[in-house]
């Protein structure tokens, strides 16, 4: 769900754990406007390798955190998105997006009833930190009467990922290890009062934890002092994603894509989709119907060479077909990965393509995502 791109500016803001990194020896670099960790002394291979054996923590306090608050703000938002939010149960998250007029996405976003499990009676909202400041300022004006939107800007955010996660977190918080995915609970974390949801972008289990911003550095610290832990940059963050298939916004969806074309139908609950109700919906309806033209695809290249963004991709009979969106090399799976979008009749698993690689086309084939299991905790 990440929308986060680089950004040369001078003037970059830091998060709450700004000093942290720095102490722990991080690649500093700009990213969506905030001097953020591209990775540590392990290097990313290795960052990517402990997250999937164990567990890492990233730093994502550049997201956007909001309240929105109202008499039924699950229905006002809806008017915004195509997720079903009236049929979030108090506690549970849903995975959705922004869209235009025309169907393509505007940003992708995680929406959390909140209810009694958090201490709240609206919705907890996070956005891509590229897009934040256009997603609150487009959310005021469209539900303008209907809700009010509260940013919070003195909370930290940061992920918990792994197949060992749930064993460190429980050691500081009651009741976390058997806490579903895509759920949330307002829930004290060694002595903080936090917002603890299970739920990330790695492909594997784990949390995302808001945190008052005072108790941020104290509280993750406490967190790396847990042998099992290590500190993971937005390099290995973008290696997990890419390899569990997920898509980063500006590369693999953007104001140009719909969700059934990036493959995101599953997010659209089935009273959205008969109902719509949303910018876009006779578009996405219609495609739902009648099919897409392209489709994202996972695309796995033969050899070492890794296909980049804007990859050029062909039939295997030179025919151009699409591009890749996002690529580079899957530690996990040992070699290069990509995705990327092709006509429909090429969309197949197993389809053999060309890619065209620094003047050279190189085979490929494509290949169903995720490349790697998701590992999701489901109860």
């Amino acid at each position: 769900m990440s929308a986060e791109t680089e950004d040369q500016a001078t003037d970059l803001k830091k998060t709450p754990l700004h000093a942290l990194h720095q102490r722990l020896g991080a690649k500093m670099a700009g990213f969506a406007g905030y001097d953020m960790p591209i990775q540590y002394g392990l290097g990313i291979l290795k960052e990517h390798l402990h997250t999937r054996a164990a567990a890492g923590l990233f730093d994502v306090s550049h997201m956007g955190q909001a309240w929105l608050t109202g008499d039924d703000p699950a229905a006002a938002m809806e008017g915004m998105v195509p997720g079903d939010l009236q049929g979030l149960a108090p506690g549970q998250q849903r995975y959705t997006q922004f869209l235009n007029d025309q169907g393509g996405i505007l940003d992708d976003l995680m929406v959390t009833r909140a209810g009694e499990p958090m201490g709240h009676d609206g919705l907890f909202v996070v956005v891509n930190a590229a897009c934040k400041d256009a997603d609150f300022a487009r959310m005021e004006k469209t539900l303008a009467g209907a809700a009010v939107l509260e940013r919070i800007e003195n909370r930290a955010l940061i992920a918990l990922q792994g197949p060992q996660a749930a064993d460190v977190l429980s050691r500081f918080a009651d009741g976390v290890a058997t806490m579903p995915f895509m759920t949330a609970k307002r829930i004290s974390v060694a002595g903080v009062d936090c917002l603890v949801s299970r739920s990330g972008y790695s492909g594997e289990d784990g949390y995302e934890i808001s945190i008052p911003e005072a108790d941020a550095l104290g509280l993750s610290e406490t967190l790396l002092g847990c042998e099992e832990v290590e500190a993971i940059g937005l390099g290995a963050r973008d290696s997990l994603r890419l390899e569990a298939g997920l898509c980063l916004y500006g590369h693999d969806i953007d104001e140009g894509t719909t969700p059934i074309e990036a493959g995101l139908l599953w997010s659209i609950g089935t009273r959205r989709r008969t109902e719509g109700g949303f910018p876009g919906a006779a578009i996405v309806q219609a495609q739902i119907k009648d099919g897409v033209a392209r489709k994202r695809v996972g695309i796995l290249p033969e050899g070492r060479a890794p296909a980049r963004e804007g990859t050029e991709i062909l039939s295997a009979d030179g025919e151009p077909i699409g591009a890749v969106t996002s690529g580079g090399f899957g530690p996990s799976v040992g070699g290069p990965v990509a995705m990327g979008y092709v006509a429909t009749d090429h969309a197949a698993a197993g389809t053999p393509v060309q890619l065209s690689v620094r003047g050279k086309l190189l085979p490929a084939s494509v290949r169903k995502l995720p490349f790697v299991e998701q590992r999701y905790y489901r109860g």
